[in-house]
């Protein structure tokens, strides 16, 4: 009897696929919720609706953008929420590219930040090395960190200018980048609108700069900055990640002029994305205006000013479909081979 007791108690026993069959759900959620962006995260989300909150009150219900660019003053839901941009066949092809690099990233991020990174830290510190002899090992202090972090930001910033002017300038590498312009309107989903072969170069140029700066750094103290380095990655992934959000949002989040002179408001990327000429490849930092300013590309928009979205009425139409944006670089680049022509966006008169 005291054997049969035991045996009911006991929990039932679980075979492998029954157990894989009950587990699958939770892995499903787990895959869908690691690679859910940064700025749909619901802490990212709660924070972008306040501050959009804030500035509906503020500016009694103007500063928000339609589809067609124009500033407008709506009602608070259609004010954070406005059905012609969510509803827009625009933002339905923002999800299908998204989901197309999510499952091809594997394969070349954990390749790249594996390679690139630790290979440029430690070409910087063995040519610091040869150049200047041994490490000075200073000691870490608040001050020292302070500059590692600004000089990281700095590092990340220039290399995100130079891979995105290029971009803009070289007809081949546009091909690619034109992708993620010719959203015709602003979510924060559009900044995951990108080609499949543009996650690659983002991410080779991320890990050169900031393996660029943990060189130097790991040099100067001899190591043992580890920890500081994760912060400086998280914390400059969270403050571009906060302001990427209203980077790609129809309400126009503004900072006040001279401070837009050294850091980038998210309403500048709203100039950025527009295709009138006089907006065309201005704003190619990330975070600061200073290479803006040194290169001659910084542009400061007048409030409320029109900025319609995408990549022109002459050749918009052939980047509306999923399928059209995903062939649109090979495309391009048989023009290129066969013709010798250079694809651009099409621009509207200035006088639009």
């Amino acid at each position: 009897m005291a054997d049969n007791s035991t045996a009911s108690n006991a929990e039932p026993i679980v075979g492998p696929f029954t157990d894989m069959v009950q587990q699958f759900p939770t892995a499903v959620w787990n895959a869908i919720a690691s690679n859910i962006p940064g700025d749909l995260h619901w802490d990212r989300i709660l924070i972008t609706l306040f501050f959009a909150i804030l500035i509906f009150f503020y500016y009694q219900g103007r500063g928000s953008k339609g589809a067609d660019g124009y500033e407008r003053k709506v009602g608070i839901l259609q004010f954070l929420l406005p059905v012609d941009i969510y509803t827009h066949v625009s933002a339905r092809v923002d999800i299908w590219l998204w989901v197309l690099e999510r499952v091809l990233r594997p394969f070349w991020v954990v390749a790249l930040f594996a390679t690139v990174g630790p290979y440029t830290e430690q070409s910087v510190i063995a040519g610091l090395e040869f150049l200047l002899g041994a490490t000075p090992a200073l000691e870490t202090n608040f001050i020292w960190m302070l500059l590692y972090a600004l000089v990281s930001l700095l590092c990340y910033d220039f290399i995100f200018y130079v891979i995105h002017y290029t971009m803009h300038k070289i007809p081949a590498l546009w091909a690619i980048h034109k992708i993620h312009h010719s959203a015709e309107v602003l979510t924060p989903l559009t900044r995951s609108r990108e080609h499949f072969l543009a996650g690659p170069i983002w991410a080779a140029g991320s890990a050169l700069s900031f393996g660029f700066a943990a060189g130097l750094f790991a040099y100067l103290f001899d190591g043992g900055i580890t920890q500081a380095t994760l912060f400086n990655v998280g914390f400059f992934s969270f403050l571009f990640g906060l302001t990427g959000a209203f980077r790609h949002y129809h309400v126009q989040f503004r900072y006040p002029r001279w401070l837009e002179k050294w850091i980038q408001s998210p309403a500048m990327h709203h100039t950025h994305h527009s295709y009138l000429r006089k907006h065309w490849d201005t704003n190619m930092a990330a975070v600061t205006s200073i290479y803006d300013r040194m290169f001659g590309t910084l542009y400061i928009p007048e409030q409320d000013e029109y900025t319609p979205w995408g990549i022109g009425p002459e050749t918009q139409h052939e980047y509306r479909t999923f399928w059209q944006n995903t062939i649109g670089p090979f495309r391009d680049w048989y023009k290129m081979i066969a013709s010798g022509s250079s694809p651009q966006a099409g621009a509207a008169p200035e006088s639009d």
